[in-house]
Protein backbone atom coordinates (compact mmCIF):
# COMPACT_ATOMS: atom_id res chain seq x y z
CA UNK A 1 0.00 0.00 0.00
CA UNK A 2 1.56 2.73 -1.48
CA UNK A 3 -1.57 5.36 -0.33
CA UNK A 4 0.62 7.36 2.22
CA UNK A 5 2.66 8.92 -0.31
CA UNK A 6 1.78 12.63 -2.01
CA UNK A 7 -0.34 11.97 -5.02
CA UNK A 8 2.42 13.10 -7.90
CA UNK A 9 4.76 10.38 -6.40
CA UNK A 10 1.91 8.04 -6.06
CA UNK A 11 1.02 8.31 -9.92
CA UNK A 12 4.66 8.32 -10.80
CA UNK A 13 5.33 4.98 -9.27
CA UNK A 14 2.80 3.44 -10.34
CA UNK A 15 3.82 4.87 -13.93
CA UNK A 16 6.85 3.11 -13.67
CA UNK A 17 5.92 0.15 -12.01
CA UNK A 18 3.33 -0.55 -15.07
CA UNK A 19 6.22 0.79 -17.28
CA UNK A 20 8.70 -2.01 -16.07
CA UNK A 21 6.03 -4.78 -16.23
CA UNK A 22 5.16 -3.79 -19.78
CA UNK A 23 8.49 -3.97 -21.14
CA UNK A 24 8.93 -7.45 -18.98
CA UNK A 25 6.51 -8.93 -21.07
CA UNK A 26 6.63 -7.48 -24.20
CA UNK A 27 10.17 -8.69 -25.31
CA UNK A 28 9.46 -11.96 -25.53
CA UNK A 29 6.01 -11.27 -27.17
CA UNK A 30 8.23 -9.56 -29.87
CA UNK A 31 10.14 -12.90 -30.35
CA UNK A 32 6.73 -14.86 -30.63
CA UNK A 33 5.47 -12.05 -33.55
CA UNK A 34 8.51 -13.04 -35.18
CA UNK A 35 8.24 -16.39 -34.93
CA UNK A 36 5.18 -16.38 -35.94
CA UNK A 37 5.70 -14.37 -38.99
CA UNK A 38 8.53 -16.99 -40.00
CA UNK A 39 6.50 -20.20 -39.63
CA UNK A 40 3.33 -19.28 -41.73
CA UNK A 41 1.93 -23.08 -40.94
CA UNK A 42 -1.65 -23.11 -38.90
CA UNK A 43 -1.10 -25.65 -36.62
CA UNK A 44 1.98 -23.65 -35.31
CA UNK A 45 0.97 -20.17 -35.55
CA UNK A 46 -2.58 -21.46 -33.71
CA UNK A 47 -0.16 -22.24 -31.01
CA UNK A 48 1.97 -19.45 -30.78
CA UNK A 49 -1.21 -17.57 -30.60
CA UNK A 50 -2.00 -19.33 -27.18
CA UNK A 51 1.18 -18.79 -26.22
CA UNK A 52 1.19 -15.11 -26.82
CA UNK A 53 -2.35 -14.76 -25.20
CA UNK A 54 -1.16 -16.07 -22.27
CA UNK A 55 1.94 -13.74 -22.17
CA UNK A 56 -0.46 -10.54 -22.27
CA UNK A 57 -2.77 -12.37 -19.16
CA UNK A 58 0.55 -12.91 -16.98
CA UNK A 59 0.86 -9.02 -18.27
CA UNK A 60 -2.74 -8.25 -17.02
CA UNK A 61 -2.39 -10.33 -13.71
CA UNK A 62 0.98 -8.27 -12.95
CA UNK A 63 -0.98 -5.00 -13.49
CA UNK A 64 -4.00 -6.51 -11.44
CA UNK A 65 -1.85 -7.47 -8.47
CA UNK A 66 0.22 -3.51 -8.74
CA UNK A 67 -3.73 -2.49 -8.35
CA UNK A 68 -4.78 -4.99 -5.61
CA UNK A 69 -1.99 -4.40 -2.81
CA UNK A 70 -0.83 -0.71 -4.43
CA UNK A 71 -3.75 1.12 -4.64
CA UNK A 72 -7.33 1.40 -2.11
CA UNK A 73 -9.70 0.76 -4.71
CA UNK A 74 -12.78 -1.24 -3.49
CA UNK A 75 -13.67 -3.52 -6.34
CA UNK A 76 -16.84 -5.04 -6.67
CA UNK A 77 -16.42 -7.82 -10.02
CA UNK A 78 -20.18 -9.79 -10.81
CA UNK A 79 -19.07 -12.19 -13.32
CA UNK A 80 -20.91 -15.24 -14.37
CA UNK A 81 -19.68 -18.04 -12.48
CA UNK A 82 -19.51 -20.78 -15.88
CA UNK A 83 -16.97 -18.40 -18.23
CA UNK A 84 -14.77 -20.64 -20.37
CA UNK A 85 -11.12 -19.92 -20.67
CA UNK A 86 -11.21 -21.99 -23.72
CA UNK A 87 -14.32 -20.46 -25.26
CA UNK A 88 -15.63 -17.82 -27.68
CA UNK A 89 -17.30 -14.32 -26.89
CA UNK A 90 -18.79 -11.44 -28.68
CA UNK A 91 -18.70 -8.79 -25.37
CA UNK A 92 -19.56 -5.18 -25.08
CA UNK A 93 -19.21 -2.79 -22.63
CA UNK A 94 -19.85 0.95 -21.95
CA UNK A 95 -16.88 3.43 -22.47
CA UNK A 96 -15.59 6.41 -19.59
CA UNK A 97 -11.75 6.48 -20.09
CA UNK A 98 -8.88 4.77 -20.55
CA UNK A 99 -9.22 3.16 -16.99
CA UNK A 100 -12.07 0.83 -18.31
CA UNK A 101 -9.09 -1.64 -20.39
CA UNK A 102 -7.29 -1.70 -16.95
CA UNK A 103 -10.36 -2.29 -15.36
CA UNK A 104 -11.22 -4.90 -17.27
CA UNK A 105 -7.84 -6.76 -17.05
CA UNK A 106 -8.55 -6.77 -13.17
CA UNK A 107 -12.21 -8.55 -13.75
CA UNK A 108 -11.09 -11.22 -16.02
CA UNK A 109 -7.77 -12.05 -14.89
CA UNK A 110 -7.15 -15.87 -16.35
CA UNK A 111 -11.00 -16.43 -15.78
CA UNK A 112 -11.84 -15.81 -19.42
CA UNK A 113 -9.94 -15.39 -23.02
CA UNK A 114 -7.83 -12.64 -23.43
CA UNK A 115 -10.03 -10.03 -24.69
CA UNK A 116 -9.07 -8.12 -28.24
CA UNK A 117 -10.89 -5.26 -29.30
CA UNK A 118 -11.21 -3.27 -32.25
CA UNK A 119 -8.16 -0.30 -32.49
CA UNK A 120 -7.83 3.26 -34.11
CA UNK A 121 -5.44 2.79 -37.01
CA UNK A 122 -3.37 5.58 -35.39
CA UNK A 123 -2.93 3.32 -32.11
CA UNK A 124 -0.34 0.80 -34.21
CA UNK A 125 2.21 4.01 -33.43
CA UNK A 126 2.11 3.47 -29.31
CA UNK A 127 5.14 3.13 -28.04
CA UNK A 128 6.12 -1.31 -27.38
CA UNK A 129 2.21 -1.71 -27.24
CA UNK A 130 1.53 -0.93 -30.66
CA UNK A 131 3.30 -3.96 -32.09
CA UNK A 132 1.79 -6.11 -29.83
CA UNK A 133 -1.49 -5.72 -30.52
CA UNK A 134 -0.62 -5.98 -34.22
CA UNK A 135 0.98 -9.21 -33.23
CA UNK A 136 -1.93 -10.50 -30.80
CA UNK A 137 -4.13 -9.79 -34.10
CA UNK A 138 -6.11 -7.01 -32.95
CA UNK A 139 -8.36 -4.96 -35.53
CA UNK A 140 -7.08 -1.98 -36.25
CA UNK A 141 -9.81 0.29 -38.07
CA UNK A 142 -9.37 2.83 -40.39
CA UNK A 143 -12.00 5.36 -40.06
CA UNK A 144 -13.40 7.78 -43.12
CA UNK A 145 -15.08 10.79 -43.06
CA UNK A 146 -18.01 11.32 -44.61
CA UNK A 147 -16.73 13.50 -47.40
CA UNK A 148 -14.46 10.90 -48.17
CA UNK A 149 -16.67 7.94 -48.27
CA UNK A 150 -18.68 10.56 -50.87
CA UNK A 151 -15.21 11.00 -52.62
CA UNK A 152 -14.21 7.90 -52.88
CA UNK A 153 -17.16 5.48 -52.90
CA UNK A 154 -14.66 2.17 -52.61
CA UNK A 155 -14.19 3.15 -49.19
CA UNK A 156 -17.77 1.94 -48.13
CA UNK A 157 -17.33 -0.75 -45.98
CA UNK A 158 -14.17 -0.73 -45.28
CA UNK A 159 -14.62 -0.96 -41.51
CA UNK A 160 -16.96 -3.73 -42.05
CA UNK A 161 -14.06 -5.98 -44.12
CA UNK A 162 -11.58 -5.15 -41.69
CA UNK A 163 -14.42 -7.00 -38.68
CA UNK A 164 -14.88 -9.55 -41.37
CA UNK A 165 -11.48 -10.83 -41.33
CA UNK A 166 -10.19 -10.17 -38.11
CA UNK A 167 -13.07 -13.04 -36.87
CA UNK A 168 -11.79 -15.15 -39.41
CA UNK A 169 -8.36 -14.98 -37.45
CA UNK A 170 -10.08 -15.60 -34.59
CA UNK A 171 -12.48 -18.53 -35.68
CA UNK A 172 -10.64 -21.77 -34.32
CA UNK A 173 -8.90 -20.08 -30.82
CA UNK A 174 -10.14 -18.95 -27.91
CA UNK A 175 -11.34 -15.68 -27.72
CA UNK A 176 -12.94 -12.74 -26.18
CA UNK A 177 -13.75 -9.81 -29.43
CA UNK A 178 -14.42 -6.85 -27.10
CA UNK A 179 -16.20 -4.01 -28.31
CA UNK A 180 -17.40 -0.32 -26.59
CA UNK A 181 -20.56 0.28 -29.12
CA UNK A 182 -20.60 3.89 -28.12
CA UNK A 183 -17.12 4.03 -30.62
CA UNK A 184 -16.06 6.91 -27.85
CA UNK A 185 -15.41 8.27 -24.63
CA UNK A 186 -18.92 8.95 -22.61
CA UNK A 187 -18.98 12.78 -21.79
CA UNK A 188 -21.49 15.34 -20.81
CA UNK A 189 -21.02 17.18 -24.42
CA UNK A 190 -21.25 13.89 -26.47
CA UNK A 191 -24.31 12.91 -25.14
CA UNK A 192 -26.05 16.32 -25.57
CA UNK A 193 -24.67 16.55 -28.98
CA UNK A 194 -25.70 13.20 -29.49
CA UNK A 195 -29.39 14.19 -28.37
CA UNK A 196 -28.80 10.27 -26.59
CA UNK A 197 -32.41 8.63 -24.99
CA UNK A 198 -29.95 7.57 -22.54
CA UNK A 199 -29.11 8.77 -18.66
CA UNK A 200 -25.75 6.97 -18.47
CA UNK A 201 -24.46 6.15 -22.20
CA UNK A 202 -23.83 7.35 -25.83
CA UNK A 203 -26.58 5.94 -28.08
CA UNK A 204 -24.51 2.48 -29.30
CA UNK A 205 -23.20 1.56 -32.97
CA UNK A 206 -24.29 -1.95 -33.84
CA UNK A 207 -22.90 -2.44 -37.28
CA UNK A 208 -19.71 -3.91 -36.65
CA UNK A 209 -20.93 -6.03 -34.09
CA UNK A 210 -23.33 -7.31 -36.22
CA UNK A 211 -20.85 -8.19 -38.21
CA UNK A 212 -18.84 -10.21 -35.54
CA UNK A 213 -21.88 -12.13 -34.79
CA UNK A 214 -22.54 -13.45 -38.16
CA UNK A 215 -19.02 -14.22 -38.68
CA UNK A 216 -18.83 -16.23 -35.80
CA UNK A 217 -22.17 -17.98 -35.71
CA UNK A 218 -22.79 -20.99 -33.72
CA UNK A 219 -19.07 -21.10 -32.17
CA UNK A 220 -20.31 -18.27 -30.23
CA UNK A 221 -20.09 -19.52 -26.45
CA UNK A 222 -22.51 -16.01 -25.62
CA UNK A 223 -22.27 -12.32 -25.37
CA UNK A 224 -21.07 -10.86 -22.14
CA UNK A 225 -22.76 -7.69 -21.23
CA UNK A 226 -20.26 -5.50 -19.43
CA UNK A 227 -21.06 -2.89 -17.26
CA UNK A 228 -18.28 -0.57 -15.78
CA UNK A 229 -19.39 1.75 -13.20
CA UNK A 230 -17.29 4.52 -11.27
CA UNK A 231 -19.88 5.25 -8.53
CA UNK A 232 -17.59 8.59 -7.35
CA UNK A 233 -17.01 9.73 -11.03
CA UNK A 234 -14.66 8.79 -13.97
CA UNK A 235 -11.37 10.43 -14.11
CA UNK A 236 -8.27 10.52 -16.09
CA UNK A 237 -5.81 7.58 -16.18
CA UNK A 238 -3.33 9.64 -14.61
CA UNK A 239 -5.54 10.77 -11.60
CA UNK A 240 -6.40 6.81 -11.62
CA UNK A 241 -2.35 5.91 -11.02
CA UNK A 242 -2.22 8.92 -8.16
CA UNK A 243 -5.17 6.99 -6.44
CA UNK A 244 -8.47 8.95 -7.23
CA UNK A 245 -10.51 6.43 -8.05
CA UNK A 246 -11.45 4.27 -4.29
CA UNK A 247 -14.51 2.42 -5.73
CA UNK A 248 -14.81 0.28 -8.96
CA UNK A 249 -17.85 -2.13 -9.97
CA UNK A 250 -17.88 -4.42 -13.10
CA UNK A 251 -21.00 -6.15 -13.55
CA UNK A 252 -21.13 -9.06 -15.97
CA UNK A 253 -23.58 -10.67 -17.31
CA UNK A 254 -23.73 -13.70 -19.83
CA UNK A 255 -26.62 -13.63 -22.28
CA UNK A 256 -27.62 -16.36 -25.30
CA UNK A 257 -27.55 -14.74 -28.25
CA UNK A 258 -30.60 -15.18 -30.51
CA UNK A 259 -29.74 -17.39 -33.15
CA UNK A 260 -31.53 -15.54 -36.16
CA UNK A 261 -28.68 -13.54 -35.78
CA UNK A 262 -25.90 -16.25 -36.78
CA UNK A 263 -27.32 -15.40 -40.59
CA UNK A 264 -28.21 -12.64 -41.55
CA UNK A 265 -27.03 -9.67 -44.07
CA UNK A 266 -26.59 -6.85 -41.82
CA UNK A 267 -25.61 -4.54 -45.06
CA UNK A 268 -28.62 -5.52 -47.24
CA UNK A 269 -31.65 -6.91 -45.62
CA UNK A 270 -33.28 -3.95 -44.10
CA UNK A 271 -35.39 -6.25 -41.93
CA UNK A 272 -32.67 -8.17 -40.28
CA UNK A 273 -30.30 -4.83 -39.78
CA UNK A 274 -33.82 -3.07 -38.14
CA UNK A 275 -34.17 -6.07 -35.84
CA UNK A 276 -30.54 -6.21 -34.56
CA UNK A 277 -30.72 -2.60 -33.33
CA UNK A 278 -33.84 -3.05 -31.65
CA UNK A 279 -31.71 -5.92 -30.16
CA UNK A 280 -28.50 -3.66 -28.87
CA UNK A 281 -31.06 -0.69 -27.96
CA UNK A 282 -32.77 -3.14 -25.39
CA UNK A 283 -29.62 -3.96 -24.24
CA UNK A 284 -28.35 -0.79 -24.11
CA UNK A 285 -31.70 0.55 -21.70
CA UNK A 286 -30.96 -2.49 -19.41
CA UNK A 287 -27.31 -1.30 -19.01
CA UNK A 288 -28.56 2.39 -18.50
CA UNK A 289 -30.64 0.88 -15.85
CA UNK A 290 -28.66 -1.01 -14.37
CA UNK A 291 -26.03 1.75 -13.70
CA UNK A 292 -28.62 3.82 -12.28
CA UNK A 293 -29.43 0.94 -9.41
CA UNK A 294 -25.51 0.52 -9.32
CA UNK A 295 -25.51 4.27 -8.35
CA UNK A 296 -28.31 4.30 -6.40
CA UNK A 297 -26.62 1.12 -4.17
CA UNK A 298 -23.29 2.75 -3.89
CA UNK A 299 -25.04 6.08 -2.70
CA UNK A 300 -26.50 4.27 0.48
CA UNK A 301 -23.31 2.75 1.50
Amino acid sequence: MISFLPRPLHGLLMAILLLANTIFWVLPLYALVILKLLLPIKPVRHALSDLMSLLAQSWAACNSFYANHLMRIDWDIRLPANLNRRGQYLACANHQSWNDIFVLMRAFGYKAPFFKFFLKQELIWVPLLGLAWWGLDYPFMKRFTRAQVLKNPSLKGKDMETTRKACEKFKDLPVMVLNFLEGTRLTPEKQASQNSPYQHLLKPKSGGFAFATTAFGERLNALLDITIVYPDGSVGFWEFLCGDVRRVVVDVREITIPSEFFAGDYESDSAFRSRYHQWIAALWSEKDQKISEILSNASRR
